[in-house]
């Protein structure tokens, strides 16, 4: 089978035109010929390798609510549920919806309906503040698949086995020490992000992950490795929490935790009101990222 893969990404600017097709003005245009061209959309395009013999697309849409999907999509909304396909000869199904749309080819308008073997999988991120909402008829034309922060991926990824019930060392003996912290921190730090917030808020195991297997360098460059990771973590933290810096803090373990943390919740005042100050590094460094794992992992010591 002919099998190929069409991406695109969404965003404030993508168009009808651009994912189905639509009429757009000539680049670079030669003496004589037309002022305006016909665009072959991402979603005509994939449909046409899909419709080809032994043809099949996958269609991959990354940030689908960063965009106004419902106007992208246009009539082709109608169509992309499976029971509204052609069918897998291509023929027309009694089921099948068409919509219309300018052939390409010939700047008709067509009424075309999406191949069977045509396969979209779009991905977002429902907790991204600066989104809209997707409509809810557009929702319910998909099968959703959450995708949650999975600890044990993480482990894997870092040569560890299941979580033991050692306290963590003052310091660490080894790489297995600082990257035990990192699991337990960032899984505490999760806790706190879905009770403050929800869980759609918390933060993927992917953060922590790179090219680089932590497991497989010296002490030093793990715990510099860390510092990178985790500044991404704490990055998500306050936005999650912004404006909120008593959320920060309790998210950080700052309120009652260890007093090893190296970030503090003081309170003081401003024209007679109470006001809140996270005090703390101002960014992660080898030196304290080791301690602020633990901190965070640890809400007893």
């Amino acid at each position: 089978m002919n099998r190929k893969v069409f991406r695109t990404v969404f965003h404030q600017n993508s168009k009808y035109r651009d994912f189905v097709s639509g009429i757009t003005p000539a680049i670079n245009k030669a003496a004589g010929n037309p002022d305006f061209t016909i665009v072959k959309g991402t979603l005509y395009r994939a449909s046409e390798h899909a419709k080809a013999p032994n043809g099949a697309a996958l269609l991959i849409i990354d940030e689908i609510n960063r965009g106004p999907a419902v106007q992208v999509f246009g009539g082709a909304i109608v169509a992309i549920e499976s029971d509204k396909r052609l069918a897998s000869d291509g023929a027309k199904r009694a089921e099948t919806q068409f919509f219309e749309m300018l052939d390409p080819n010939t700047g008709d308008v067509i009424e075309y309906a999406l191949p069977h073997d045509l396969y979209i999988l779009a991905a977002m991120n429902q907790a991204d503040a600066s989104v809209e909402p997707l409509d809810v008829a557009f929702l319910r034309r998909w099968e959703p698949l959450r995708l949650e922060p999975d600890e044990a991926a993480l482990r894997t990824f870092y040569g560890l086995g299941v979580k033991g019930a050692n306290a963590l060392p003052d310091a660490p003996v080894n790489v297995g020490d600082v990257l035990e912290a990192s699991v337990r921190a960032w899984a505490a730090v999760n806790a706190q992000i879905a009770l403050g917030r929800g869980p759609e808020f918390q933060i993927g195991h992917g953060v922590l992950m790179s090219d680089v297997k932590p497991n497989t360098v010296a002490l030093p460059e793990a715990l510099g490795t860390m510092c990178v990771g985790w500044a991404k973590v704490r990055a998500h933290v306050e936005e999650v929490f912004f404006g909120d810096t008593r959320g920060i803090a309790a998210a950080l373990n700052a309120l009652d935790g260890p007093g090893l943390n190296p970030f503090k919740l003081t309170e003081t005042t401003f024209a007679d009101d109470l006001r809140f100050r996270l005090e703390g590094p101002t960014n992660f460094a080898e030196d304290n990222i080791y301690a602020a794992l633990r901190a965070f992992a640890n809400p007893r010591e």
